[in-house]
């Protein structure tokens, strides 16, 4: 019979090698500073764009990771409406997505709150409105039962099936998560990101639920990493690090519930998958700093509204070259205003002549990257 880690004596005291971990949990909070401080020089607007493109990450790759795959659009239209952003052109959101937006608004925006069983039954009717998962009726907000049989991981073809992992007894799921609910709470010396690796990997090893334990996993870590933050705004999404290498993530997974209460593997692999994903923030958030760069260059400079439109279009979903009659349908002015404009935006650098002349002239953004176009989901 194979061991499980909650099997271990002792349990669930974990402990790990605090030499090992200390050096890379340093290096991964100094990145984590430094991203959060770039973000907070940046202005209203474009924090709240940041914070948009985040979430929704967060949203899409943590389903992604379940195999389930939520319309982007979608995502981000409820994400805007919940934090009063604009939603212009976007599409209305199903119940699904709403529910798994508010699950996820909810542990981050709310992270300073307690969590507790109730909440979590919030949590998990609002990831299964309809109380189905896929067409199997499921027990929603509470947990299982056992009525299926034991609760395992497993992957394969059915009759041959490989078990990854098989679940607690049903009937010890109130105790466990009394004591888990319990110690979360606390307030504890434990760094808040390594308290994000240990929540997640000690509450999916209780898997309290029939089904979305993963995705309620990952939104106790993002609870967990907004406390790390001290900030409800989020800039960086676990998910989608953990989704770029999700075989890797199930194998660090089994591998610690198998392994004693030593779990200084799996804080080495989660704090490598955060520093990795605040990394890649940093390049998937470059349509946001190409836009700060840019109204850098304005400030200081008298820019009118037709000017602003413009220069807001082609740093969104403008295609191809700016020319004086793209200028005057957007702006809706005659062509002597439009090149009026234009003169004056190329005179202060925010924008540039390509090459070629007469009839076929046209201008670019003049920003030092280059085109940076916001990353599709």
């Amino acid at each position: 019979m194979t061991s499980y880690i909650y099997m271990s004596p002792g349990w669930p005291n974990f402990f790990w090698d605090n030499e090992m971990v200390a050096s890379p949990l340093g290096a991964t909070r100094h990145h984590q500073g430094r991203h959060l401080g770039r973000m907070e020089a940046l202005g209203f607007e474009l924090r709240d764009e940041a914070q948009l493109h985040a979430m929704a990450l967060e949203v899409v790759k943590s389903s992604a990771i379940e195999g389930e795959s939520l319309p982007p659009a979608e995502v981000r239209s409820s994400i805007a409406r919940r934090l009063g952003l604009d939603v212009g052109g976007l599409p209305n959101p199903s119940r699904h997505v709403d529910g798994t937006v508010e699950m996820m608004l909810d542990a981050t925006q709310g992270f300073d709150r307690p969590l507790t069983r109730e909440r979590l039954f919030g949590w998990h009717a609002a990831l299964f409105p309809t109380g189905r998962s896929g067409i199997q009726p499921i027990v929603v907000g509470g947990w299982r039962t056992g009525k299926r049989g034991p609760m395992q991981v497993v992957s394969g073809p059915i009759g041959k099936e490989t078990v990854h992992f098989v679940a607690p007894p049903a009937m010890s799921v109130d105790a466990e998560m009394d004591c888990f609910l319990t110690a979360f709470n606390q307030p504890s010396d434990v760094d808040p990101v390594l308290q994000a690796a240990v929540a997640h990997l000690w509450f999916v090893t209780i898997h309290p639920f029939e089904d979305g334990n993963g995705r309620i996993a990952r939104a106790i870590s993002d609870m967990c990493l907004a406390r790390a933050d001290g900030t409800k705004h989020r800039y960086y999404s676990m998910s989608a690090g953990i989704e770029e290498r999700r075989d890797d993530y199930y194998t660090a997974l089994e591998s610690a519930q198998k392994r004693s209460l030593d779990i200084t593997a799996w804080l080495l692999w989660f704090l490598e998958c955060l520093d990795r994903t605040i990394d890649n923030a940093n390049t998937s958030l470059g349509f946001v700093f190409r836009k700060a760069r840019v109204w850098d260059q304005a400030k200081g400079h008298p820019i009118n509204d037709r000017q602003k439109k413009i220069i807001n279009r082609m740093l969104d979903d403008f295609k191809g070259f700016l020319t004086t009659s793209k200028y005057g349908k957007i702006a809706k002015c005659s062509n002597d205003t439009a090149l009026r404009d234009i003169r004056e935006l190329l005179e202060i650098g925010i924008l540039r002549k390509n090459e070629g002349g007469g009839r076929s002239t046209s201008y670019r953004l003049a920003d030092e990257e280059g085109s940076a176009e916001e990353p599709q989901l």
